[in-house]
C-alpha cells in the first residue's frame, strides 16, 4: 500500500525525491560526500519549490556546523525579527584567521596606513542575493553557489577555499522573499501553470518586492532607513569587499543582463572612470564565458544605471569595490511562458549561479588587481579633495537640535568623518552657532561621499533614468549648510539626542517649542497620555524658569488648569515623555506674556488627538503609502488604519478626522463610497493628498485646482527616428530631482520652520497652478528653484508656475495638496513635518 501511495505521488508530482548532488546546475562536477546539497537537505530539488527564509538559514547553520570552511554571522534583524545572516566560506586557516585578514583589507581603504603586501592577502568576494523579494532565483542561487564553494573538489574551488574569503548574503530582503514565497508556493499548481494569467504569477497588492514597510531595498544603502540596510553597511564597512554582487529579475520575455550599464549618462559622478571603463569591462568577459557555456542569451550597457548612490551595486563603487548588478528573465513562479518558449524556475536560478561562479574566478583571477584598486580609490580621494576649491561644509540647524544628531550620525554610519565648529558665523545668510553646528573637511578618505552628502548633481550626459537623478543628503535633511567657511574643533565620534532638565515646581502652563524635530512625537505621546494640549499660533515672548524666552508660531502650550487629571500625575507624565522624545520644556507661572499674545487669546486653541485613515490596495502606490506608514509608526509612534480599498465600503469614516490618499489611482472605489467620501468632507473632514491622487479629487469633483499650461510650448520636432522614442519621450519625465520652495511661514502647514526656503524633493509631472485664493497656496517654488537632478527646459518652466502645496476648502472641509513628496524613502526629514502639521493642524489651514 505504501508503495503504490508513494508511486502516485510521484507520478502527480506532489513528492520529490532528494537528490545526491545538483546535477543540472553542476554537470560533471564531483563534490565531498560530508557536505549535504541544498536538495538532500530540504528534501526536494532546488527550482521545485521557493525556499523559505528560515530553511535557508537552517541550510546555512547546517554548512556551518558541518565545515571547518564555514562560519556563520548574524548581523541584525529585520522588521519581523528574521535575522540577517552572513555566511563566511575559505580554507579552514583564514576562518580561523578571519579577524587578521579582516584588519589587513580594513588597512587598504586607510590611505595613512601603511600598504600590507597585497600580493599575499586573499580576495574579499561578497556574493549579495534577494534584495527583492518576489525575484526568488537569487537565494536559490546563494544556497548552490555555497554548497558548490564548499564541498566542490574542482580545481577552481579549491583555489578559492585557499585565495579568497567568500562572503554570502542569501537574501537582503527576507521579510518580503517570505511574503513572495508563501504566494508562489500557495498557488503552485500539480503541475505547475506557465500561464502568465495564472493566480501564482500576479501576486496580490502589494506583492514582496519590498519590505515590512513596503520599501525599496535597492534604494535604501545611500539612505539607510531600515534596519536591514543598516546592519548591512555596518558589516560593509569592517570589511570593503573588492566585489560585491547584486543579483536580481526582470521581464519574462527579457534575457540575462549583465554589467557594464548604460555608459555615461547612468554612471555616479564621483566613481573614477577606471571603475566603468576598465574593470567593469574585464569582469563582463567572465560573464560572457560562463553563459556562453551554457547557450543563455544576455545583453550588456543598453539600459540601468549606476549613478543613484543607493543601489546594492553602485554603493560599492563609492567604497573603492566593484558593484555588478544581474538580472535575470524571471518564471515569477514556477514555470511560465514567455517568447521563447517556457521559463523555469530552475533556469532562473542556474542563470544566477553560472554568474556566481563567474564572479568569483574573476575577483580570484584579478585579486592583486583589485587590491590596488582599493587602496589607488582611496589615496586618489584624497589627492583629488586636495585638488578642489571646498576645502570643508559646515551644517547645523540652531533650531533643531533632534535632527542635527540624526544627520550627524547618519554622516558617521557613511564612516565620514565629523567635527565640531567652534566658531559663530554667518554664511549664505545662515547663522551656523558653535556648538549647534559641525565641520566636514573634504580631504578624508570618504571624499565622494563626502559630494555624495553635500554636492548638488546639475551636469547630465542623459536625460532618462532609471530613478532618482538626485540624491544630495544634506538637502534631505533640510540642514542649512556652506562651503569654505567655519573652525574645525574636536572630532565627533557620535552625537546623542538632546537631553533636557524638567523645571522644577508647579507651574501656570508648560510651553514646547515646536522646531524640533521630535516635538510632534512629544505632542502624540502626551495625547495619548490624556493630557490637554493647545497651539499658540502667533509668535510670543514669555517668562519661563530660564527668564524671557522667544517662542514662534506654532508652540504647543499645556494649561494647568484645563487637565482632566491631576497637577501632579500631569508633571509626571510630561516629566517622562519629554526625556523620552528629548524635548526642552519650558514652565511659565502666568499667562501674561512679555510680548505678544497672552496664552488665552483667541489666537490659541485645543489640538485633538488625530484619527487616522489611509486606504491601501490595487491602484495604491505601496511605495508612497509604505513611506507614510514607515514614517508615522518609526518616528512618531503613531498607528494609522490602513484599509483595504475593497473594504472602505464597510467604513464609517465620521469614526476619522483625517484621511491620507497615497499617490495612485482610486478610480476603483464605489459610488456610494465615493459620495460618502464628499458627504464625510463636507462635514470637515480633512484630506492630505499625495501626488497623482490630488488628479483622481479633481476628476470626482472635490476639488477644483487647476493645471499649469505654458503660454508658449516649446516646439517638438514634427518627426523622429522611432528608434529615439524612449530617449524623447522618457526626457519629459521628472524622475526625482530637488527645488527651493517658498514657505509662507505664518501658516500652520509650515509652523515649525524658521527660514522661508526649504529643499523639497519632486518626483511627479504633476504641474497644478497656484490656489485662486491668494491665502492658501502656502508653499510655492522659489523664481530660481532648480537645486539638482534632470529637468527638462519645459517642465523646469512649468515648475516655476506651479504650487508646491495647495490648500483646497471642500464645503466646511478641505484637501491638502503635496505635490512634491514630504516623506520619500524614509530620508526626507526636513520635510517630514510638513505632513506632521498636516495631521495635527490640518482643520486650521482653510
Amino acid at each position: 500500500m505504501k508503495k503504490t501511495l508513494l508511486s502516485l505521488l510521484l507520478v502527480l508530482g506532489l513528492y520529490q525525491v532528494s537528490l545526491s548532488q545538483e546535477d543540472y546546475y553542476f554537470p560533471d562536477e564531483s563534490f565531498d560526500p560530508s557536505i549535504p546539497s541544498p536538495s538532500e537537505f530540504l528534501g526536494y530539488e532546488i527550482g521545485t519549490w521557493h525556499t523559505r527564509y528560515d530553511l535557508i538559514v537552517k541550510y546555512f547553520e547546517k554548512l556551518d556546523a558541518l565545515s571547518p570552511m564555514a562560519s556563520l554571522s548574524v548581523i541584525g534583524q529585520t522588521h519581523e525579527q528574521r535575522p540577517k545572516v552572513i555566511l563566511t566560506i575559505a580554507q579552514a586557516d583564514h576562518i580561523a584567521n578571519l579577524e587578521e585578514i579582516r584588519l589587513k583589507q580594513v588597512q587598504l581603504a586607510d590611505p595613512s596606513a601603511p600598504k600590507p603586501d597585497v600580493s599575499s592577502m586573499p580576495a574579499i568576494v561578497h556574493l549579495g542575493y534577494g534584495v527583492h523579494g518576489n525575484e526568488p532565483s537569487s537565494a536559490e542561487a546563494a544556497m548552490l553557489t555555497a554548497y558548490w564553494l564548499l564541498a566542490s573538489e574542482s580545481e577552481l574551488a579549491q583555489n578559492l577555499r585557499a585565495n579568497a574569503v567568500v562572503h554570502l548574503d542569501p537574501t537582503v530582503n527576507p521579510d518580503g522573499r517570505d511574503r513572495h514565497s508563501l504566494w508562489a508556493n500557495s498557488n503552485k499548481g500539480f503541475p505547475p501553470v506557465a500561464d502568465p494569467l495564472d493566480r501564482e504569477h500576479n501576486e496580490a497588492w502589494p506583492g514582496g518586492r519590498t519590505n515590512h514597510y513596503w520599501f525599496d531595498l535597492n534604494r535604501d544603502w545611500l539612505p539607510l532607513a531600515h534596519p536591514e540596510s543598516q546592519s548591512k553597511i555596518e558589516w560593509y564597512h569592517t570589511w570593503y569587499p573588492n566585489v560585491t554582487t547584486d543579483f536580481h529579475e526582470m521581464g519574462t520575455n527579457s534575457t540575462y543582463f549583465f554589467e557594464p550599464t548604460k555608459p555615461f549618462g547612468s554612471e555616479n559622478p564621483v566613481v573614477p572612470r577606471k571603475n566603468y571603463e576598465d574593470i567593469n569591462v574585464r569582469f563582463a568577459t567572465y560573464f560572457a564565458r560562463y553563459m556562453d557555456e551554457i547557450k543563455s542569451l544576455y545583453w550588456t550597457k543598453e539600459v540601468f544605471d549606476n549613478s543613484y548612490p543607493g543601489y546594492g551595486s553602485t554603493y560599492p563603487d563609492i567604497q573603492g569595490g566593484l558593484g555588478l548588478v544581474f538580472e535575470t528573465a524571471s518564471s515569477r513562479g514556477h514555470v511560465q511562458d514567455s517568447q521563447r518558449g517556457e521559463i523555469t524556475f530552475a533556469f532562473t536560478i542556474r542563470n544566477h549561479v553560472v554568474n556566481s561562479l563567474a564572479t568569483l574566478e574573476a575577483a580570484l583571477d584579478n585579486r592583486v588587481f583589485m587590491h590596488d584598486y582599493l587602496r589607488e580609490f582611496f589615496e586618489t580621494a584624497i589627492s583629488e579633495a586636495k585638488a578642489s576649491s571646498v576645502k570643508q561644509y559646515v551644517f547645523g540647524d540652531a533650531h533643531d537640535p533632534s535632527r542635527n544628531a540624526l544627520f550627524v550620525n547618519f554622516l558617521l554610519d557613511h564612516q565620514i568623518e565629523v567635527f565640531e565648529n567652534t566658531k559663530d558665523l554667518t554664511a549664505e545668510g545662515v547663522k551656523f552657532e558653535a556648538g549647534q553646528s559641525w565641520i566636514v573637511p573634504t580631504a578624508q578618505p570618504q571624499y565622494r561621499m563626502v559630494r555624495t552628502m553635500f554636492e548638488y548633481v546639475e551636469e547630465f550626459a542623459d536625460s532618462v533614468f532609471y530613478d532618482a537623478s538626485a540624491w544630495t543628503m544634506a538637502a534631505a535633511y533640510g540642514m542649512p549648510f556652506a562651503a569654505n567657511v567655519g573652525s574645525q574643533g574636536s572630532e565627533v565620534t557620535s552625537l546623542n539626542l538632546p537631553e533636557y532638565d524638567f523645571p522644577a515646581g508647579e507651574a501656570y502652563a508648560y510651553l514646547v517649542d515646536w522646531s524640533d524635530f521630535y516635538a510632534p512625537k512629544f505632542l502624540y505621546q502626551v495625547q495619548k497620555a490624556g493630557i490637554h494640549v493647545e497651539q499658540v499660533e502667533l509668535p510670543f515672548t514669555a517668562q519661563t524658569q530660564e527668564g524671557a524666552v522667544d517662542f514662534p508660531a506654532g508652540t504647543l502650550m499645556i494649561p494647568m488648569g484645563f487637565q482632566s487629571k491631576s497637577a501632579a500625575e500631569v508633571r509626571t507624565l510630561l516629566q517622562q515623555l519629554a526625556a523620552k522624545t528629548h524635548q526642552k520644556v519650558y514652565a511659565t507661572q502666568t499667562g501674561l506674556n512679555l510680548q505678544g499674545i497672552d496664552l488665552g487669546s483667541n489666537s490659541v486653541s485645543a489640538l485633538k488627538q488625530p484619527k487616522v485613515l489611509m486606504p491601501v490596495g490595487d491602484g495604491v502606490s505601496s511605495y508612497d503609502a509604505g513611506a507614510i506608514w514607515y514614517l508615522l509608526d518609526s518616528q512618531l509612534g503613531m498607528p494609522i488604519s490602513k484599509v483595504n480599498t475593497d473594504d472602505l465600503g464597510r467604513i464609517n469614516l465620521f469614526d476619522y478626522d483625517k484621511v491620507i490618499l497615497a499617490s495612485g489611482n482610486y478610480s476603483g472605489l464605489s459610488e456610494n463610497f465615493v459620495e460618502h467620501f464628499k458627504d464625510w468632507i463636507s462635514r470637515g473632514g480633512t484630506v492630505i493628498s499625495s501626488g497623482s491622487a490630488s488628479l483622481w479629487l479633481q476628476r470626482q469633483g472635490i476639488t477644483k485646482e487647476k493645471p499649469v499650461e505654458l503660454e508658449e510650448k516649446l516646439a517638438e520636432p514634427e518627426q523622429l527616428p522611432f528608434a529615439d522614442r524612449r530617449a524623447f519621450e522618457g526626457a519629459k519625465a521628472v524622475g526625482g530631482s530637488i527645488y527651493t520652495a517658498k514657505l509662507d511661514l505664518t501658516h500652520p502647514i509650515a509652523f515649525g520652520y524658521q527660514r522661508e526656503n526649504l529643499p523639497v524633493y519632486r518626483n511627479t509631472s504633476i504641474f497644478i497652478q497656484p490656489s485662486a485664493d491668494k491665502y492658501l497656496t502656502p508653499i510655492r517654488y522659489t523664481s530660481d528653484p532648480y537645486l539638482g537632478g534632470y529637468i527638462s527646459d519645459e517642465n523646469l518652466e512649468k515648475l516655476k508656475q506651479s504650487a508646491s502645496v495647495v490648500i483646497s476648502p471642500s464645503g466646511r472641509g478641505r484637501v491638502i495638496h503635496f505635490f512634491d513628496n514630504p516623506v520619500f524613502r524614509g530620508t526626507w526629514f526636513g520635510t517630514n513635518k510638513l505632513l506632521f502639521n498636516a495631521l495635527f493642524f490640518g482643520e486650521k489651514m482653510d
